[in-house]
């Protein structure tokens, strides 16, 4: 199989069920965003080389990509969402990560810089990315009602995973023997 299609040449793809609709469409551009971010989640995982972190962030992907599936779905035609798709405990296992992580961070008594050392700064960008996403999520109305419970989790998680990032990047500020940079 080729990897080039050709199919989008002039300006169109395809969502899942076939119906080809304008790459700038709102759909396609929150499902690419989504993939974007996927993209930040892989770059940290290859450069974080903490292996409980590594395989988190390689988690998040795989939430990301069902997210990501639910986003290119075609809901024209008020079928739900068929595929399986991720449970409320993907939150939750984000919210102990966040928790477990921050127990160990110093105390919060200021607004912090994005930057720091290099892996916290490409961190924070991913978070970035993420608000990004998020805004984009809120604003899209083409979800029917039937996927209402879905496109919730999904807002939920992103949100989640903002914050996620925001201590990520605290974490690996402090693993460098940093601190964090106030304003």
């Amino acid at each position: 199989m080729k990897i080039y299609t050709k199919g989008g040449d002039k300006g169109a793809t395809s969502l899942m069920g076939g119906r080809r609709v304008p790459k700038s469409s709102p759909q396609v551009e929150i499902y690419g965003q989504i993939d974007e971010l996927n993209a930040w989640m892989g770059l940290l995982a290859a450069e974080a080389g903490i292996p409980d972190v590594c395989r988190f962030l390689t988690d998040i992907q795989r939430d990301l990509f069902k997210i990501g599936g639910f986003y290119s779905f075609d809901f024209s035609e008020g079928k739900p969402y068929p595929y399986p798709f991720m449970e409320e405990v993907s939150v939750e296992r984000l919210e102990k990560e966040i928790d477990r992580m921050q127990a160990g961070l110093p105390e919060l008594r200021a607004f912090i810089l994005p930057g720091g050392c290099p892996l916290a700064a490409r961190t924070h960008v991913a978070r970035t990315v993420c608000r990004r996403v998020e805004r984009c999520m809120d604003g899209f109305e083409g979800i029917p009602e039937l996927a209402r419970p879905q496109e919730s989790l999904a807002k939920a998680y992103i949100n989640r995973l903002s914050d996620y990032l925001f201590v990520l990047a605290r974490f690996f500020q402090l693993q460098s023997g940093r601190s964090d940079i106030l304003l």
